[in-house]
């Protein structure tokens, strides 16, 4: 569709003296609609149900918006796709929950009040209000009595209460250790908001610095967040599970103990634990390697090589994980002058620093394989160390080609295992000789580490704790709850390498609950992603004073039946938040361990190929689309251009096409003649049937999230409507009058403010969001005839209707007695008679 092709919104103003009565006027309905809905609270969800409590619940969430300004084309598609759902399920009978809420906190406001010489308080309540009202515009279902905002005290104080549990339950700690941080927000980051080496918010390259800093130990659950996706299995992306449970990375192997003898020839006093999916191999173990970071290498290290390893860590902080990690980059190391004891065997093999082995996964230290595992060949080649192959598998010996062998075969060099070609045994027999002489233990690891979630920034939830000289680290009595955020402005907001807080005295300084001496605050706050783990909870008791949220009122509303949201937070958010839940099951506080049962992740909205961006010069203004052709055309073309999970190029859609077929909708609304109520029994079976079928098809493609199909079957039946109009058998037939509010109810998810009109306009009382879903009557569905086609030698000679449960004996006569069948045999006798009842009739003649 050309965007000349529907008359603008701006164009066609709702001047009586200009708008035609029967026309679809956007802005007016925009207007009205909205007050509607407020005054009446349409949207609100209510807690209680009628004494029965016959009405089903359903609770559809949105992914939190953060008010970094007014909406964007992402957040038109984003919340479209949630609004349906939620607008379907209450046509469907159900009590609805689809609240509103803003994730406040974040870097992006206190940069903005260090620019701006302000509070992060003004930058981000204006951009709430900002995006509150575009909301509202938007046409959203949302029930506005439950909103929320991260970033006031009487949420936070349930964050902090939150974290304070889940450290009695030792899921909380404070530990020293190598993180990545970020040079220009100046604040550590997670392992996950690193991306490509880089910070995930800024793009400067990530580095390593010592801090001693707050995790949640989220590893302990790691096997559950692993076992419960079997819940979500069907209702979730597969590409989503996927990339968690990858994410979680679970192997099975084993732990090994080697001795380290140190450079006065002593032993270490404890053995050093490395893990190894490919205990098997153990006797192939020529050199043993640790992370130049990790806390073994700088306690091992020999006076003499002291000086060349310190110089090698401080080479190694200033090189990206991913750059370590690259399989292309020469392999780096230095020895550290000891040697650990392979168990096996009894060998002494040299021990290495190399920047190809990370601190943070396992112990840090990794037993090398060479001959089997290609960076241990590379590192082996780079520093002349021997490779010795311990598994036949065929291929040419890794120290003559380079190219280590990873795969199976018969064992070699490897004692009690020479000869065996059975890995399983292998691993087990192995396994067992560890445990026998108490050198090691079958075992599985995770990929997964814990949750960093200390912020060296000032816009955050504080952490609630305490350091006391005599005490050590006490937690911040419940009562005296939230420990609010002192105010600090502009300058004094600038990162510092610490957290703006350490320069608030008056308020770092306090008493020490416990012995009531001299004791200092947290100056830390909470990464974001804690405040986003359980706002969902949050919604079901908005009110609650003295709990984050009633139990009963969870249990009402959840688990939520519909997440929406981007694919972006498939580990992040996605991760946490089913973590928090967890541990909340395991405090009595829920009664379930999956929050979400279904989640949607909606694609990105793109133009001319790209990502919107101001220097590519190729953005979109929601707000100006909306003006120019009204919030229904914006809705319907977003949701018409494809699948849910697919981007949409703005460039090649037309939300001016999908005004003009709005104006065609109302325009049946406007024509028919027949009083509400009238029994469609009475009307036109053709077109009955037809409606029938397609109200069918948008159901199903609605419950299956196939949103641009339901819209492509509502376009049908506007079409097929007009033509009963125009055709015959005219406005004033029953079946015209359904058809027409079957439109209308199936366009109020997509198009609601037009959909109001037109139910108005039918004769019914607002709202179309009281009304019902209609059910398609199974009667109608039931094709009275179906068209077979009838071939001669491969070719279309003939066509019938027949019943759809014709017999194969019947139609194979009603096909050879066709004229166009016998014109094709001309005389010939019948070889071959294929029938495929009720479509196909296949006949091949004789020679």
């Amino acid at each position: 569709m050309s965007t000349t092709e529907a008359e603008p919104v701006h164009e066609a103003a709702h001047d009586a003296d200009r708008v035609e009565p029967d026309r679809y006027d956007a802005v007016a309905a925009q207007q009205r609609w909205q007050a509607y809905w407020e005054s009446e609270a349409t949207f609100a969800a209510r807690d209680t149900l009628d004494e029965q409590g016959s009405k089903p619940r359903a609770y559809v969430l949105d992914m939190f918006p953060y008010p970094s300004g007014d909406l964007h084309m992402g957040h038109a598609e984003a919340f479209v796709m949630g609004d349906i759902p939620a607008r379907y399920l209450r046509l469907k009978g159900h009590e609805v929950l689809h609240p509103i809420g803003w994730d406040s906190f974040g870097l992006p406001a206190e940069n903005a009040a260090i620019q701006r010489g302000t509070h992060p308080a003004e930058w981000t309540y204006a951009n709430i209000e900002t995006q509150a009202t575009s909301f509202r515009r938007y046409g959203l279902s949302l029930d506005w009595s439950r909103r929320l905002h991260t970033s006031d005290p009487e949420y936070y104080r349930w964050t902090q209460w939150l974290f304070l549990r889940f450290r009695e339950r030792g899921l909380a700690y404070r530990k020293a250790s190598f993180v990545n941080w970020c040079p220009k927000d100046q604040t550590v980051l997670a392992n996950e908001q690193v991306v490509q080496g880089a910070c995930e918010r800024c793009g400067t390259t990530v580095t390593k610095r010592q801090l001693t800093q707050w995790y949640f130990r989220v590893t302990e659950y790691a096997q559950r967040l692993l076992d419960d996706m079997a819940e979500l299995e069907g209702g979730w992306p597969d590409r989503v599970l996927a990339m968690q449970r990858n994410w979680i990375g679970r192997s099975e192997g084993a732990y090994v103990d080697f001795a380290v003898t140190l450079g006065d020839g002593s032993l270490r006093e404890e053995p050093v634990r490395v893990f190894t999916t490919r205990p098997d191999t153990l006797f192939g173990a020529t050199f043993f390697v640790v992370a130049p970071e990790a806390p073994l290498a700088a306690e091992v290290v020999t006076d003499e090589q002291r000086p060349a390893f310190e110089a090698y860590l401080e080479q190694t902080k200033r090189i990206t994980e991913i750059e370590r990690q690259s399989t292309d980059r020469p392999k780096t190391g230095v020895f550290l002058g000891v040697h650990a004891t392979n168990p096996v065997n009894g060998e002494q093999i040299p021990v290495y620093a190399a920047d190809y082995v990370l601190a943070e996964y396992g112990t840090g230290a990794v037993m090398a394989v060479p001959a089997h595992d290609q960076r241990d060949l590379d590192f082996a080649r780079a520093h002349d160390l021997p490779v010795r192959v311990v598994v036949e598998t065929g291929l040419p010996d890794p120290s003559e080609t380079g190219v280590a062998t990873p795969g199976d075969g018969a064992y070699v060099s490897s004692g009690p295992l020479d000869g065996l070609a059975d890995k399983a045994a292998g691993v087990e027999r192995i396994v067992a000789q560890l445990q026998d002489d108490g050198v090691g233990e079958s075992a599985v690891t995770f990929r997964l580490r814990d949750w960093l979630l200390s912020r060296q920034r000032y816009w955050g939830a504080p952490i609630p704790v305490i350091h006391c000289p005599a005490c050590g680290e006490v937690a911040v009595p419940d009562d005296q709850l939230p420990v609010e955020l002192p105010y600090l402005t502009g300058a004094a907001l600038a990162p510092k390498g610490t957290s703006p807080l350490a320069s608030a005295t008056d308020w770092v300084n306090v008493s020490c609950p416990q012995c009531d001496g001299p004791a200092k605050r947290d100056t830390d706050t909470m990464d974001t992603f804690v405040d986003s783990s359980w706002y969902f909870f949050r919604y079901c008791s908005p009110g609650a004073t003295d709990a984050p949220f009633d139990p009963d009122d969870v249990r009402r509303w959840m688990p939520v039946a519909q997440y929406v949201g981007g694919v972006e937070h498939a580990i992040l958010h996605l991760l946490y938040m089913r973590f928090f839940t967890k541990v909340l099951f395991d405090m009595g506080l829920v009664d379930f361990v999956e929050p979400m049962r279904r989640l949607l992740n909606q694609g990105q909205v793109i133009n001319q190929g790209r990502a919107m961006s101001k220097s590519l010069g190729n953005g979109v203004d929601l707000g100006a689309q909306i003006d120019q052709f009204g919030v229904d055309a914006i809705r319907l073309t977003v949701v018409f251009a494809g699948p849910p999970e697919e981007d949409i190029d703005w460039a090649d859609v037309s939300p001016a096409g999908s005004l003009k077929f709005l104006q065609r909708a109302y325009r049946l609304a406007v024509d028919v003649t027949s009083a509400p109520g009238t029994d469609p029994r009475t009307g036109d079976g053709a077109l009955r049937r037809e409606t029938h079928r397609l109200l069918s098809e948008v159901t199903n493609a609605v419950e299956t999230q196939r949103f641009n199909v339901a819209v492509a079957r509502v376009m049908e039946l506007v079409n097929a409507t007009r033509r009963a109009i125009d055709a015959g058998p005219g406005a004033g037939d029953a079946a015209v009058r359904e058809a027409a509010e079957v439109v209308t109810v199936a366009l109020s998810l997509v198009a609601p403010y037009a959909a109001e009109e037109m139910w108005e306009r039918l004769g019914h009382t607002p709202s179309v969001a009281d009304a019902s879903w209609p059910e398609a009557d199974a009667s109608l569905l039931v094709a009275e005839t179906v068209t077979c086609v009838l071939q001669v030698q491969g070719k279309v000679r003939g066509r019938l209707e027949v019943s759809p449960d014709v017999s194969e004996d019947d139609l194979r006569a009603a096909a050879l007695a066709d004229e166009g069948v016998v014109r094709a045999l001309a005389g010939r006798e019948v070889a071959k008679v294929i029938v495929r009842a009720p479509k196909l009739v296949s006949i091949v003649p004789g020679r």
